[in-house]
């Protein structure tokens, strides 16, 4: 199910939907309340050491739960994508970020608890301060360092991570 099939009745004024279709925006025929189903956004990023080798996680949860991830999560509510990344590498490896700079963007899906979100996924390129220090922590069974160049698109969790690592090992 998609967040637009969720309204059975219309949030404002409680009139049952005539038609349950997933459709954007949502418009209440009643009450003329309209609501677009935008994607939520999230970061993520390749978290480099000095000596070149990345940082992948294992995931510890569904979805994807054991394939190879980056770094990263949902953007709150008033974050910026930078902070977002910042706040979601602490969370997940416990390290700093220095020297941020944007990959690319990809849709993205992400279900949970049967409710299938559109995600824009805006990647980065980050370097790690003090990389010995990175511990498993939030969402996180494992991590390691590898050559990013060496890791198969294959491994990683969503297919925009796969579209972000191929477009990070072009250049």
């Amino acid at each position: 199910m998609t967040p637009a099939l969720s309204f059975v009745h219309c949030p404002r004024c409680g009139k049952q939907r005539d038609r349950i279709e997933d459709a954007t925006p949502f418009r209440c025929p009643a009450c003329h309340f309209v609501y677009y189903f935008n994607p939520t956004v999230a970061s993520a990023a390749i978290l480099l050491r000095s000596d070149g080798c990345g940082l992948f996680i294992r995931r510890a949860k569904e979805p994807s739960k054991g394939m190879l991830g980056l770094v990263g999560g949902f953007i709150d509510i008033g974050e910026t994508a930078e902070e977002g990344l910042r706040r979601e590498v602490r969370e997940e490896v416990g390290l700093e970020l220095e020297g941020v700079s944007f990959l690319c963007t990809q849709p993205n899906s992400y279900r949970y608890l049967d409710v299938t979100y559109p995600v824009l996924d805006l990647f980065f390129i980050a370097r790690v301060q003090d990389p010995e220090k990175a511990v498993a922590l939030d969402d996180v069974e494992s991590f390691c360092w590898m050559d990013p160049h060496a890791v198969r698109a294959e491994e990683m969790a969503f297919p925009s991570m796969r579209k972000a690592l191929r477009l990070y090992q072009s250049i």
